[in-house]
Formats: structure tokens, sequence, C-alpha cells
């Protein structure tokens, strides 16, 4: 038997293959699925269904795409009603996979559908656990993202059948039992999850809090729903596609694959409701830039900030890459479903320069230099970082402004007024100041290195 985890770091996302005596089975695909094609290619073998945990919240499944290319059937949990065709799985059927078993445990909590599947060898025996959201490595799912005012449903109801889920499903298990989670740290859908992102029931039992055998139901639900930062914007819009279905990948690439020349990409800027997306690193865009572009780095957690900052009814999208990489962002886009991309800049940001275009910078200085200039008293300190990395450690006086709050952050600052800025390494705070620079809050320069670099320094 075969089981491989394909991780998507952008994400912190995991989806499964399965594989046995030449039938297989993908859970909580990707978008794109090459990968899963490919692997079933290797094997000669014909994957017979694509089982969803849940309807997801953080990225847009590639079950329709996975559908669509080889007939497989979509698996759900009890309630899940879609408008494509799918089978809801009932509370402890068996699904065959080449004579081993997947067992549909219906374990609701961080939604009312969701399901973890159990994986049985041919002698019965229990040896993984597919849990998706409902248990990661030192956590479990967030419980707010299917509360529901018209289905009276409360976050603090959904917690309540989370502590049932666990207790009377997943608990009773062996320990040997393997879990494969739906993410690892780094994901908005818990809050402490471990960067591992497979291990066993056992040591879940003693290192997972919310699994800990003293732990009642109230704390439970008191622990589970307290301090919880508020969604992405993004997630609303991701749960209803993964519900009523989006337009497949391949056409969504077709549309948005359009080399635009120098002169074309000015002229389509200039149409109301247009916004720049620079996915090229911090620095290189710091050297310089379209004015009034957003920088959202491709080689850092992309596709998260995307969802987090960008609006979901954003008419349009232009984008500036790395030449050769343009396909890659839109790729990374559709997973959480932005499809208003309508063209790259042919060429790169060279062919701009090059086209005689007016171009725009932002300062970058060095830690040594961010301690220097602190020490003259003229400057004010922003840290861009969550407020749990500004707990453990800050600049004395820094203004704490998160990055996912940035809307409070333009009403709280004075354009008149100069700022030092820094993240934890130098990712976020230039996403920071190029969105407020676009908005005309322009006395901001980036720390290089961040706080990482500030605290070695002191030490």
């Amino acid at each position: 038997m075969k089981i491989k985890q394909l991780y998507e770091k952008c994400l912190s996302q995991a989806s499964y293959y399965i594989e046995h005596n030449g039938e297989a089975v993908v859970i909580d695909p990707l978008r794109d699925i090459d990968a899963y094609l490919e692997l079933a290619e290797q094997d000669q073998a014909s994957i017979t269904f694509i089982m969803e945990t849940h309807f997801h919240a953080d990225f847009v499944s590639g079950h329709l795409e996975l559908a669509a290319k080889t007939g497989a059937t979509i698996v759900l949990g009890p309630g899940a009603q879609t408008a494509y065709p799918s089978y809801n799985g009932a509370d402890g059927e068996n699904f065959s996979i080449g004579g081993a078993t997947l067992k549909l445990l219906h374990t609701p909590g961080h939604t009312l559908e969701s399901s973890c599947f159990l994986l049985l060898d041919e002698q019965g025996i229990e040896q993984a656990i597919f849990t998706g959201d409902t248990l990661f490595l030192g956590d479990v799912g967030r419980p707010d993202l299917a509360q529901s005012p018209d289905l009276d449903i409360s976050q603090e109801d959904l917690a309540g059948m989370l502590y049932d889920s666990l207790r009377n499903k997943i608990l009773p298990l062996a320990d040997h039992t393997v879990i494969y989670p739906g993410h690892g740290a780094g994901s908005a859908c818990g809050k402490n999850m471990s960067k591992e992102t497979i291990g066993d029931l056992g040591s879940q039992r003693l290192g997972n809090y919310a699994l800990a055998a003293d732990l009642s139901r109230e704390d439970f639900i008191s622990e589970l729903c307290g301090n919880l930062a508020a969604p992405p914007a993004y997630f609303p819009m991701n749960v209803e596609m993964n519900i009523k279905g989006y337009p497949l990948l391949e056409k969504v690439l077709h549309q948005a694959i359009q080399g635009l020349s120098a002169s074309s990409f000015k002229s389509r800027m200039a149409a109301p409701g247009t916004l720049v997306l620079d996915t090229r690193k911090p620095d290189i865009f710091a050297s310089a830039h379209i004015p009034g572009s957003i920088n959202i780095g491709l080689d850092g957690s992309f596709a998260p900030w995307v969802g987090a900052l960008l609006p979901v009814d954003q008419e349009r999208i232009l984008i500036i890459a790395e030449p050769g990489r343009e396909t890659e962002v839109i790729r990374r886009l559709a997973r959480i479903g932005y499809h208003q991309c309508e063209g790259f800049l042919m060429g790169g940001f060279e062919e701009w320069v090059n086209s005689g275009n007016a171009t725009d910078t932002i300062e970058n200085i060095s830690a040594e230099s961010f301690n220097q200039l602190l020490a003259e008293g003229r400057y004010n300190v922003i840290d861009v970082r969550a407020k749990s990395e500004h707990e453990q450690g800050t600049v004395s006086g820094a203004l704490n402004l998160p990055l996912d709050q940035i809307a409070q952050a333009a009403e709280a600052l004075d354009p008149g007024k100069p700022y030092l800025v820094y993240c934890a390494g130098g990712y976020r705070s230039m996403i920071f100041i190029s969105i407020l620079k676009a908005q005309g809050i322009r006395k901001l320069t980036n720390v290089t290195g961040g706080y990482h670099a500030i605290s070695a320094i002191v030490h």
C-alpha cells in the first residue's frame, strides 16, 4: 500500500494519494491536479474516489478538476449539499480501495459535514486516519467558520460538537494509528499547529491540549473559542466555490495568461478597478517598481496574504512576475479563487524600464542603521508582526500594527511623519509599505532582515 502526502507550503495544506492493488483515492486535492494524475499513471492505478473531509475555506479544492479528468466519485460527509454530482457518505460507511478499506467517520465541529477517513488494511486493522481540519498535530480546527445565525448554530455549539467528535470517534482508536492532518503550522484554520505534518495518536494523547483526558467540555469550548483571530476575508468565497463549483483551471489559465507589452500594460492600468500585483522578491521590488503597485512576493506565504489583503471583489489584477514564473503566479491565485487576472507584463519589470516609464523606490536600511536612527529620536517605529509575535519581544516604543489589520493602520498613521517599519524578516513589512504607499503614505522605511536582524545586534 502506498500513502503519499503532498504538502503545499504556501497554503500549509496537505492532500493525500493512497494506492492499493491498482486502485487509488485522493483526499482533499489541490486545484492543480497534475501530481495526482502522474502518481496514478506511475502506479498504473485508477483513481476511483475523491474524498473531501469538509468544504474548505482556505483554498479551492481540486475535486471537480480531478473528477472531470478521471470520472472518480466525489465523496463528502453526511449532510453536505453540492451543486454538482457528489456522494454523501454515511457515518461508518466503508469504501473499498484494492481490498483495503477507508471508513468514513462523521466528526462535526470544524464544520457540520466534517469527516475523517480511517484506513484499515486487508485484515481490518486500523493503520491511519486522515483527519482534515478535525484534528491537527498539536491542535484542532477552529469552530467559527461554519457558524450560522440562519441555522441557529454558534461557534460554541460547533466547539461542543468537536469535543464530542474527538472523544467518540478518534480517541477510541489505537495509539499506533498514524494521523495525517489537513494542515500544519502557518494555516489560519487553527491556532497552535505543529510544524510536523505526520504523527500518531499516542503522541497526540500526550501532547495535544485538546485531547487531554481531564479537559472538560466547558473548558474545551472556552479554550477553543477564546482569542480567535478573524478569519481572512476570502474564506467565505472559497467555501461557496467548493459547494457550488467553479470554472476549471484550464479555462482560467487560458484567459489569464496574456503577455502584455509595456504600453498595453500601462493602458490597462488606467482602467478603474485595476490593481497591479508585483510578485518579485521584496528587496528587488524596493529597488524599483511601478508607482502604485502592491508587492506580495511569490516566494513567501503568497496565497494566504493575497486572500487576506486583496479584495475578493477586486475587478481586475495585472501581474508583474519574474520572467518564466507568470503561470505559477496565476495558478497560485486560482488556488484561492482569484480569477481576476487579465494579463502580465511581458518581459517582466525590465521591459517597463526599457520603455522609459516612471518607477518608484522604497528605502531599505540595515538593522545597524535602524539603531542609529532610533537613537536620534526622529522616527516612529511600526512592528507589523502578529500580536503574539510582538508580545514575545519587540523594540521599545514600537507601535504594533499587524499586517492583516492594515485598514486600521492607514487610519492610525500621520502621512507627514516618518516611520521605520519591520516584521520578522522583511517580507510582511514590504507588503505593508507597498499598500500604504499606494494610498499616499510615503514616509515609510523598511528594515532589512526585520526583528531577527535587530535582535541579533542587541544580543
